[in-house]
């Protein structure tokens, strides 16, 4: 048994490592659970954002999946016969080795372990090729989302588009049967040309607080950032009264700091994106809120997010529920002509990438750019002339473009281009 933590994201990576952890203790995996959060306060389930069914029956001759632990089970206290596993009993990329030492003697004394938390538990590498290429099938074609995200996600498409008659290269992995040409009734036509770039925009109060960055807000925003570190990140507070942490200038120099509104706008404009570019903007708690985003707005007035695509009354039903406003996002960026990041380290950017990379067959770009280099060039700005500043950033953009093989011990969900994940093998 698996009870997932964190967001959508962390979800989904947990349920992936769950699935190959089954197989390697020979296990049945009981449908994963999803723990409530205080953060992103979400009471979805599995059987809310993906459909359980599809992923039963996709990998039933990996696994055997179960949607409940079975009768004879039920009436164990697990944490008193000592079933239970925490996330900090599990050392962070675990290998394979440790489950068979630690996790399968449970298995055998109690017939039932179940993890709490899990996340990012399993290791990238040494990994057997079977366990490898079990948990990348997973993420690519075991999980699929409900009708009711993949109807509204296709919907969101078709308007960013521009309601164009075209099929996206990615629609039909993404929203299924919901991915058509035309609607009924419509005549043949040939498709138009409506593209758009969609935007994660990594600046949430969480990102900003935890960098330890500073964003031109004065002793206003150090308060509230303060505020919001001793409530969410206690540990983090604690270590500033006791270490030497480098400065947020240092910070910015060496591009760990969240890339701002203001910069990002710079970026785009430099890429070559004008007025005319039509962008979708992942999330909608931007710190700063609106008024923050105007740099955007201004230079791009057909920014919109799924808010303002969306009727009071087609995004309703999802209004309680961040995981699956989240799913919406991952299928408009996804299937983006353009998918542009601000932080390489975000595990709903990565997730996206990947898949950009699994199904773009090399015609679905995705802009990551190397924010060290950018704030070297950002910190000149003032008296930099446009054409060598838009040739800098266009560099240092294009130094993260190079298609590469996954490195050593990286993430399959991220770098899926490896023998065990997208080649075919005997």
């Amino acid at each position: 048994m698996v009870t997932a933590n964190g967001g959508i994201n962390q979800q989904r990576v947990a349920v992936c490592n769950a699935v190959a952890v089954a197989r390697l203790l020979n296990a049945t995996l009981v449908l994963p659970k999803f723990m409530y959060s205080s953060v992103w306060k979400d009471a979805s389930q599995f059987g809310d954002i993906y459909q359980e069914e599809h992923f039963i029956n996709y990998l039933k001759d990996d696994i055997p999946i179960v949607k409940e632990l079975p009768e004879e089970l039920r009436s164990l206290d697990l944490e008193a016969i000592g079933s239970v596993v925490m996330d900090t009993d599990v050392i962070k990329e675990a290998k394979p080795s440790f489950y068979l030492k630690y996790i399968l003697p449970i298995l055998h004394l109690n017939k039932v372990v179940h993890f709490v938390g899990f996340g990012n538990r399993l290791a990238s590498d040494p990994m057997p090729h079977e366990l490898q290429r079990l948990r990348c099938r997973c993420n690519f074609h075991a999980l699929r989302f409900v009708p009711k995200i993949q109807e509204t996600g296709a919907m969101l498409i078709r308007r960013m588009r521009q309601n164009d008659t075209g099929l996206g290269h990615l629609d039909p992995y993404l929203v299924g049967q919901y991915a058509q040409l035309k609607k009924k009734g419509e005549k043949d036509s040939p498709p138009k040309k409506s593209r758009y770039l969609a935007l994660h925009l990594r600046f949430e109060i969480d990102m900003v607080a935890h960098s330890l960055c500073e964003f031109g807000g004065g002793e206003e925003e150090r308060h509230e950032l303060e505020a919001y570190r001793k409530v969410h990140f206690p540990a983090l507070v604690e270590q500033k009264k006791t270490k030497k942490l480098p400065s947020p200038k240092q910070l910015r120099s060496e591009g760990l700091c969240p890339l701002m509104p203001e910069e990002t706008v710079l970026m785009l404009a430099a890429l070559g994106f004008n007025r005319r570019t039509h962008i979708y903007l992942a999330g909608s708690h931007i710190y700063g809120g609106y008024s923050r985003l105007n740099a955007l707005t201004t230079l791009f007035p057909n920014l919109v997010t799924k808010e303002n695509l969306l009727t009071p009354a087609e995004i309703e039903p999802f209004g309680n529920f961040s995981s699956q406003l989240a799913a919406l996002d991952f299928i408009v960026c996804t299937a983006a002509d353009v998918f542009a990041m601000t932080d390489s380290g975000s595990q709903f950017s990565s997730l996206i990438a990947g898949y950009r990379i699994y199904y773009g067959g090399g015609k679905m770009p995705t802009i990551r750019p190397n924010k060290r280099r950018l704030a070297d060039i950002f910190e000149r700005n003032n008296t930099i002339e446009w054409k060598v500043f838009e040739t800098r950033v266009r560099k240092a953009v294009r130094q993260n473009k190079r298609v590469f093989s996954r490195p050593v011990g990286r993430s399959v969900y991220r770098y899926p281009r490896c023998q065990d994940c997208m080649c075919n093998t005997e």
